[in-house]
């Protein structure tokens, strides 16, 4: 793989976040808004929230699929799955099931209840005309098939993996600020629930990013994995009646797992060469 040939990280990085952004603040603007009560501007809402969804994939798409050898590794991507062991299905369908139970399992010793662990009878946000489970189906391959096929290998080409997924990290956690004014949006269900957990959701991102590269790069880059690992992480969050206590400790869980890897991985992480 030639990473010199992804060499536009500020045209991508300022279509994929600012465009959004304008798309989603007067998205945000709408839904508060009497018009939010009109089917027409509802419907008209939800698309501004799917184009502003699409950008970072439409961005990835006109800087790869012109050039012969980025489809190249954009297909190997998504169909190499000889040299990948058993065990890293195991860690992304598991893993993350795993790390939200056993948050769930501590919060139980500072009082929360074991209902917790009940399934939750619907979805905690809901997506304009769109269901909560079609987002949260189809939003895992669209972001995944933009940052993880453009963006993150346009920053990787300068930095280490590890200053990387800091800088993608923050870069992330700016592009989803303004669901947080879209009404009974996921960021903004998080923000009502209290400042602290609007905090927790943006801190989560980097110890979850550390995680979910390292899984992307050992795996040869696999997108089907790393779609994979972002739908089950984000289904282990809605499925349980989890308290938002309990994601924080998730949290922290993920610090502590990625810290581990980090210092067993130093040369993988550090080692600003490419493999």
């Amino acid at each position: 793989m030639k990473l010199e040939k992804y060499r536009h990280p500020f045209i991508f990085y300022g279509v994929a976040v600012f465009v959004p952004w304008a798309l989603w603040f007067t998205l945000g603007a709408i839904s508060h808004s009497h018009l939010w009560d009109n089917r027409g501007w509802v419907i008209f809402g939800s698309l501004l929230g799917i184009i502003g969804l699409c950008t970072p994939l439409i961005a990835a798409m006109v800087f790869i699929l012109p050039d012969r050898e980025m489809r190249k590794e954009l297909l190997s991507a998504c169909t190499n799955f000889k040299s990948i062991h058993w065990g890293w299905y195991a860690f992304v369908f598991l893993f993350p099931f795993a790390v939200i139970l056993l948050a769930q399992a501590i919060s139980l010793l500072f009082g929360h209840s074991a209902e917790q662990f009940n399934f939750a009878p619907k979805f905690s946000f809901s997506a304009g005309i769109f269901p909560a489970w079609f987002l949260m189906a189809i939003a895992p391959i669209i972001e995944e098939f933009g940052w993880h096929t453009y963006g993150i290998h346009c920053v990787r080409r300068r930095f280490s993996l590890f200053t990387t997924c800091l800088i993608f990290g923050v870069i992330w956690g700016m592009w989803h600020m303004p669901l947080s004014t879209v009404k009974d949006y996921y960021q903004s269900v998080v923000m009502e629930a209290g400042i602290i957990y609007s905090i927790n959701f943006l801190v989560s991102l980097i110890p979850y990013l550390i995680i979910d590269n390292w899984c992307y790069y050992k795996t040869g880059r696999n997108m089907f994995l790393q779609v994979s690992q972002h739908l089950v992480f984000g289904f282990s969050m809605e499925i349980f009646r989890t308290h938002p206590d309990s994601k924080v400790i998730h949290t922290i869980l993920l610090i502590i797992f990625s810290a581990v890897i980090v210092v067993r991985e130093r040369k993988f992480f550090f080692d600003k060469a490419f493999e």
